[in-house]
């Protein structure tokens, strides 16, 4: 099984060219199941996360055509772009082998039961950060008119004719359920109207292509136009058509790799980011000490450049995890970490997700200081990292592993790195190409 070797590096200086986001990948995949025709999506990221739902659409009946390109060398693929034919007629089973490993695979349920007006998916997998229940899921689904039962670890779903569209109140504004209600009642007959929903960047990407598609949907981040904030109205219309899209960049790649930089020193260049995405993180590494420079590209992508430079001088920032544009819970991981090298003491509180922090003894056992009370977690700063042998438990957890892997004394063995492959894009080749000491063994 892969592993990362990690050496301690002076500084990170350079350009890295960041990835198209995999939280938006992967729902805009699985709204191409809404229309028939060929779907196009470039930036799409190779992840392990992507090829699972390739694997997924292909089971229902899809054809894709990927292109692709070399990018540092002939093993690390980029996908140029992405075709998928969608047929007329969808298969509609999900099996466990195809998304035990995905959370994310329960978003084609939302498009199968509103083209295929039934659907038989099995319980997803994915990181083990907390319970993160499909309640808010089937809830919405049900409003919408669609029957659903748990049998033997499956959500069967039966909607008798056309889903009708509803009221929705989420409890809690999950990406997820509004992704899957948003697919869902595009196709709706009538309005339907989702309160205290989720209105991620990744969510909006999924909204602009579904207009693209022809789908009718208003939404407001804010009080204004005669909405209420974080309110999305789909207006359900017949039928739907393939289009093109480009994915937004990754704005939790581009945070992991900032931080890293902040925690290393030198200068770091991101080139295709969205500045506006990362407003609260960059407003924390600038109380931190570091200096930030946004430059606009000049062209209709609305993408930026960002440029960090630091000395390593860290100051410790207390944070707390917040629904966007709060502070990311994808980027808490990697924010601990750094807090490990300020100067004085910090607190992390976690109010998205209750079982995040698992990275915490990993840490620990490189040499960190770090306490825990339940959702909140105190870090006392500049701690001396030693190397050792850790394991990555998810996702943002290996990553906040490889970045103290970084400033740690010795050579860091980190473990069970499927995880990061699952998110990050050519990782160790991006932090490799900006002076980074990592490299992939088995």
């Amino acid at each position: 099984m892969d592993y990362f070797k990690v050496q301690k590096t002076l500084s990170l200086n350079g350009k890295i060219n960041i990835s198209g986001a995999k939280n938006a990948s992967l729902p805009l995949l699985f709204s191409s199941l809404l229309a028939e025709g060929k779907h196009s999506f470039s930036n799409i990221p190779n992840l392990e996360d992507v090829k699972l739902s390739f694997k997924l659409l292909k089971h229902f009946g899809c054809n894709i055509e990927v292109n692709t390109k070399p990018v540092f060398d002939k093993k690390a693929l980029s996908l140029s772009s992405v075709v998928i034919d969608v047929p007329k007629k969808l298969k509609n089973i999900a099996p466990y082998e195809l998304v035990r490993k995905m959370r994310a695979s329960i978003l084609c349920l939302g498009p199968l039961i509103a083209r295929c007006h039934q659907a038989k998916v099995s319980l997803p997998g994915g990181c083990a950060i907390g319970l993160r229940p499909v309640d808010y899921h089937i809830d919405g689904l049900q409003a919408l008119g669609a029957d659903l039962k748990l049998l033997d670890g499956y959500i069967e779903a039966n909607a008798d004719g056309l889903l009708k569209g509803a009221n929705i109140n989420l409890k809690f504004p999950s990406v997820g359920a509004t992704e899957n209600i948003i697919m869902a009642a595009s196709l709706a007959a009538g309005s339907t109207c989702i309160n205290n929903a989720s209105l991620e960047p990744e969510v909006l990407d999924l909204i602009f292509y579904l207009k693209k598609m022809g789908a009718d949907i208003i939404f407001s981040s804010k009080q204004e136009d005669g909405l209420d904030k974080n309110k999305i109205i789909i207006n359900g219309v017949e039928r739907l058509k393939a289009s093109c899209h480009k994915v937004i960049p990754d704005r939790i790649e581009a945070g992991t790799f900032l931080i890293a930089g902040a925690m290393t020193g030198g200068d770091l260049h991101l080139n295709n980011v969205k500045a506006c995405h990362l407003e609260s993180l960059l407003k924390n590494l600038q109380a931190s000490g570091c200096k930030i420079e946004v430059e606009k590209c000049g062209d209709d992508s609305g993408e930026d450049k960002i440029y960090l430079s630091s000395d390593k001088s860290i100051t410790a920032v207390n944070i707390k995890t917040e629904v966007y544009p709060g502070f990311p819970t994808d980027l808490q991981a990697q924010w601990m970490s750094m807090m490990t090298q300020a100067n004085g003491k910090s607190i992390i509180e976690e109010t998205i997700f209750e079982n995040r922090f698992m990275h915490i003894p990993e840490l620990n056992r490189l040499g960190a200081n770090i306490k825990v009370n339940k959702s909140t977690a105190f870090i006392s700063g500049y701690a001396k990292l030693k190397s050792a042998s850790v394991m990555a438990t998810d996702l943002r957890a290996g990553s906040s592993l490889v970045l103290a892997g970084l400033v740690a004394t010795g050579e860091t063995q980190i473990h069970r790195i499927y995880h990061l492959d699952r998110g990050y894009e050519f990782l160790e080749h991006k932090l490799s190409s900006v002076g980074a000491i990592i490299k992939r063994c088995r």
